[in-house]
């Protein structure tokens, strides 16, 4: 579980600079901006992309030459994803040390070559610069989910009082929703529709398919939803964060990790709909939302239970400030 931290922690000094280094991936992106966001930074954001055979040495190996990661160098680095780590490890050479270096996500590396770790309890990693938490950082405040509340009024107007978000992801490579799934899914968001007198606010991703989509569609007819298509219109945007605002409670598929931690940083009830698949991380992580009251498998029933939000990015970005404020003393 995550500490209560005040936004006052994990401030760094007005003109901190700072560099988000990932390998283009928006769930790392994400995490990282989320981070820089409570740090009270607007970060500079390279995405690199090394080709063969420095792709195949990461994380350990040399990074490839890149014309955007040159001198001056940052205050602050953040880098996800393995591909950015030869990176980092580059900037904190040159450097000589005085980068300041964050990396998401376990990095295969000795954690003693960086100043600081942020890794999911379900990794396991251990170090003195490493800090673990149950759920991702992400970009959802209060201030955030309070903002897009009322340009999604119209939106939902036709939808009954009570409302619920319902976030459907995608196959990946732990986990299966096809059109059978889906089917399955649908089956139960329009009993849930029927017998509580609620809206759905549905979102589809990406990985989430057409044909699983169309089935999603056409189970859903007949009852009080609206349907954000991520396929259909790529370049719109997604009312996601709105839907979590506005939501009493929110269902989500199991298969992102992120999906589920920005869903349990609200503070409403959260059920999860588990796939075919898995994988002994996800298990962890999901069991631990499940006996700490933060989450409930969905069976197509409601509840009201109440849990102290999830706040891992405010905690990491706190742990952030106060190391850097040691090393920079």
């Amino acid at each position: 579980m995550t500490k209560n931290v005040s936004n006052t922690q994990s401030r760094l000094p007005e003109g901190t600079t700072c560099w988000v280094v990932t390998n283009g991936l928006a769930g790392f992106e994400m995490q990282a901006l989320g981070i820089t966001e409570r740090l009270g930074l607007s970060p500079s954001v390279i995405r690199v992309s090394p080709g063969a055979p420095y792709s195949w040495l990461a994380p350990w190996g040399p990074a490839a030459p890149d014309e955007n990661i040159k001198a001056p160098w940052p205050d602050l680095v953040i880098a996800g994803g393995r591909q950015a780590i030869p990176y980092a490890l580059h900037i904190k050479r040159k450097s000589r040390g005085k980068s300041f270096i964050a990396i998401l996500q376990d990095p295969k590396i000795n954690p003693k070559q960086v100043d600081f770790i942020w890794a999911p309890v379900h990794d396991h990693l251990v170090g003195d610069s490493v800090l673990s938490t149950l759920t991702a950082p992400n970009r959802i405040t209060p201030e955030r989910l309070a903002e897009a509340k009322p340009a999604l009024e119209a939106r939902y107007a036709a939808l009954p009082a009570r409302k619920i978000a319902v976030v459907i992801g995608g196959p990946n490579s732990v986990f299966s929703l096809g059109t059978t799934e889906m089917r399955t899914i649908a089956t139960k968001l329009k009993i849930l529709a029927e017998t509580e007198n609620v809206g759905l606010m549905v979102t589809t991703s990406r990985r989430t398919g057409k044909e699983a989509t169309a089935v999603l569609k056409k189970g859903l007819e007949g009852v009080p939803h609206n349907l954000f298509d991520a396929l259909e219109d790529p370049a719109a945007d997604n009312p996601y964060p709105g839907m979590l605002g506005l939501a009493e409670a929110i269902i989500t598929t199991c298969d992102s990790h992120n999906m589920v931690g920005e869903a349990t940083s609200t503070g409403r009830p959260v059920y999860i709909i588990e796939l075919p698949g898995g994988s002994p991380k996800f298990r962890h992580f999901l069991d631990a939302l499940y006996v700490n009251s933060v989450a409930r498998q969905f069976d197509g029933l409601l509840a009201t239970w109440s849990y102290a939000p999830l706040n891992a990015t405010e905690e990491i970005a706190a742990a952030i400030a106060e190391r850097f404020a040691l090393k920079n003393a």
